[in-house]
C-alpha cells in the first residue's frame, strides 16, 4: 500500500515539474521511464535550473551513463545517496527508485521550501554549506558531513510542520502533529485553503461530514482554484497509518502557493493598518464582554462567548492572507509588528476565557473536559527523537503508561457524557447544546477513533527506539574483545 501510494504520489509531482520543460514529458510507469535516465536528467534540469550532460541514445551504455551523470550532480549537491546504483535504477527497483525520487523532492522541494521558513521558526539555517568549510586544509569527514545534513533534514520537515500548523491554528480546534493520521479528517487540508484564500472553504460544515467528503472537497479546490496538482486520492489519507512522505509532498505544494502570491508593499501596509485597528476594535468588544457577562450564568457567559467568535471568525476572514504572511522578525515592518503582538495578545486572551468557562462546567462534565484536555495535550505533543535512542526508550515507556492510564478512564467518562441530563431544577438547560456536542465529537473523533493508531504508534516508536539502541550495541561489539570470558561479562552487562 506504502509503495503503491508513493508512486502514484511521486509521479504525479514529477509530471508536474516535467510540464515545464522544453520539450515537456510525461512519466507513464515510473520504474520503467526512469531507466533510460533521460527523464531523470530532465526532472534534475528544470528543479536546479543547469543544462547537463547527456547521451542523446537510448542503447543501455547510453542509458547507463545518463544515470550515472545524474547522480553525479546529485552527489555534487552533497546529498547522500545510500545504496542507490545506477545498476538497481536500470533494473526499476521499485524501493531504489522510490527512495531517489524522495531525496530528490525532499532536497529541491522541501528544503529549498522550508529554508525560507527556518529564520521565523528559529530553526538552525537550512544553508549547510556555511556550516562546512569546504577547504582541502579543513574539509570534514564525509561521516561528520553526513551528520550535519541530517540535522538539516530534521529541520526542514519540522519548519514544514510548524508552518502548517501555523495555518491551522487560525482556525480554532484543528490541530497537526505530525505528517501522518493528523490530516485524516481533511480540515488541516481546508483549513490551509481557507488562510490562502479565505471564502473558499466553510469549515463549520466541513466539521460534520466524513473524512472522505472533507478529502475529495479539499484536493478538489486545491486543484481547481488554487491550481495545485492533485497528488492524493481520498483513499491515500484515510487509513489508519497513511504515508508521511506522499503527504509531506502534497503539503509543500501549499506553502509553494503561498510564497508565489503576489504582494504589492503597498497595498501590504495598507491591510496592515487595517488589521491593527480591527484587532483594537476585538478586544475593546472583548473586555466589554467580560464586564457584561460577569454576574451571568454560566449558560448565559457560554452563549454570548459563541455569539463572540461566531462574529469574530467570520470578521476575521478579509485578514487572514496578512495575519499569516511569513516573514523573519528582522523582514518586518513597525506596522507588521505591531500587528503581529495584537493578534497574540487577542489570541491569548480568548484562550483564558474558554479555559476559565471550562473550569465552570457543571459536575462531571468539568472533569470529562479537563479528561479530555489533558488526552489532546498528550497527543498533541512531539514524539521523542530517535536520535538518541537510549533515552527515547524511558520516555516512550512512560508515555504508553500515562495515555493507557488515561485511556482506562474513557468507558466512564463516555457513560457519563451520553447519560448526562442537560437541565437544571427549573428545566432550564444547565450548558449550551453546542458545548455537548463538541465534547461528544472531541471523545468520539479525536480520542475513541484514535486510540488505537495512537498506541500503535507509541508501541511503534518505542520498537523503533530500542531496533536503534541494539544496532549501536551490535556496532559497538563489531571488534575483537580477546577472552572467552570477557566476552561472557560483556555480554551479561548488556
Amino acid at each position: 500500500q506504502r509503495e503503491f501510494t508513493q508512486k502514484k504520489t511521486f509521479t504525479s509531482w514529477i509530471n508536474s515539474i516535467l510540464a515545464k520543460h522544453t520539450p515537456p514529458s510525461v512519466v507513464s510507469d515510473l520504474y520503467t521511464d526512469i531507466q533510460q535516465g533521460h527523464l531523470l536528467l530532465d526532472l534534475l534540469e528544470v528543479l536546479s535550473g543547469q543544462h547537463l550532460p547527456r547521451e542523446k541514445g537510448f542503447n543501455t551504455f547510453q542509458c547507463r551513463s545518463n544515470i550515472e551523470n545524474a547522480l553525479t550532480f546529485l552527489k555534487s549537491r552533497s546529498l547522500k545517496l545510500i545504496n542507490i546504483h545506477v545498476a538497481d535504477i536500470i533494473e526499476g527497483k521499485p524501493s531504489i527508485v522510490l527512495g531517489l525520487i524522495w531525496t530528490i523532492i525532499f532536497h529541491f522541494h522541501i528544503e529549498e521550501l522550508a529554508r525560507t521558513l527556518a529564520c521565523t521558526y528559529n530553526q538552525p539555517s537550512l544553508d549547510y554549506s556555511s556550516a562546512v568549510d569546504s577547504s582541502p586544509k579543513t574539509r570534514r569527514s564525509a561521516k561528520k558531513s553526513a551528520k550535519i545534513k541530517e540535522r538539516w533534514k530534521i529541520s526542514a520537515t519540522k519548519a514544514l510542520l510548524l508552518w502548517a500548523k501555523e495555518q491551522c491554528s487560525l482556525h480554532g480546534s484543528i490541530h497537526v502533529t505530525d505528517f501522518k493520521s493528523s490530516w485524516r479528517s481533511g480540515l488541516p487540508f481546508l483549513a490551509i485553503i481557507q488562510t490562502l484564500r479565505p471564502g473558499l472553504v466553510d469549515l463549520e460544515k466541513a466539521k460534520a461530514r466524513s473524512n472522505k467528503e472533507n478529502l475529495k472537497e479539499a484536493f478538489r479546490i486545491a486543484e481547481l482554484e488554487l491550481n495545485i496538482p492533485r497528488l492524493l486520492e481520498p483513499e491515500d489519507v484515510d487509513i489508519m497509518n497513511p504515508d508521511e512522505k506522499s503527504i509531506m509532498t502534497y503539503v509543500a505544494q501549499f506553502l509553494q502557493y503561498s510564497r508565489n502570491l503576489p504582494e504589492s508593499e503597498e497595498d501590504m501596509q495598507e491591510k496592515v493598518k487595517e488589521a491593527v485597528s480591527w484587532l483594537a476594535a476585538q478586544e475593546k468588544k472583548l473586555a466589554k464582554l467580560l464586564i457584561d457577562t460577569e454576574n451571568e450564568t454560566y449558560y448565559q457567559k457560554c452563549k454570548e462567548m459563541m455569539s463572540f467568535m461566531e462574529a469574530f471568525n467570520q470578521e476575521k476572514n478579509p485578514f487572514l492572507p496578512v495575519l499569516s504572511s511569513k516573514r523573519s522578525e528582522t523582514e518586518l515592518s513597525e506596522g507588521q509588528q505591531q500587528m503581529r503582538e495584537e493578534w497574540d495578545k487577542l489570541i491569548s486572551q480568548i484562550n483564558e476565557w474558554k479555559v476559565k468557562l471550562d473550569q465552570m462546567l457543571p459536575s462531571p462534565l468539568d472533569s470529562i473536559e479537563a479528561w479530555l484536555q489533558e488526552v489532546e495535550h498528550l497527543q498533541a505533543e512531539d514524539l521523542p527523537d530517535l536520535q538518541d535512542p537510549f533515552k527515547a526508550m524511558f520516555v516512550f515507556r512512560e508515555i504508553i503508561v500515562i495515555f493507557k492510564g488515561l485511556m482506562d478512564c474513557f468507558d466512564s467518562h463516555l457513560d457519563t457524557l451520553q447519560s448526562f441530563k442537560n437541565e437544571d431544577e427549573k428545566s432550564m438547560p444547565l450548558v449550551l447544546p453546542e458545548k455537548l456536542e463538541e465534547m461528544k465529537r472531541r471523545l468520539f473523533s479525536n480520542i475513541c477513533f484514535t486510540n488505537s493508531n495512537t498506541f500503535l504508534e507509541y508501541h511503534y516508536g518505542l520498537c523503533s527506539a530500542i531496533a536503534n539502541e541494539v544496532i549501536l550495541k551490535l556496532n559497538i561489539w563489531d571488534m575483537k574483545y580477546g577472552t572467552k570470558e570477557s566476552v561472557e561479562s560483556l555480554l551479561e552487562n548488556w
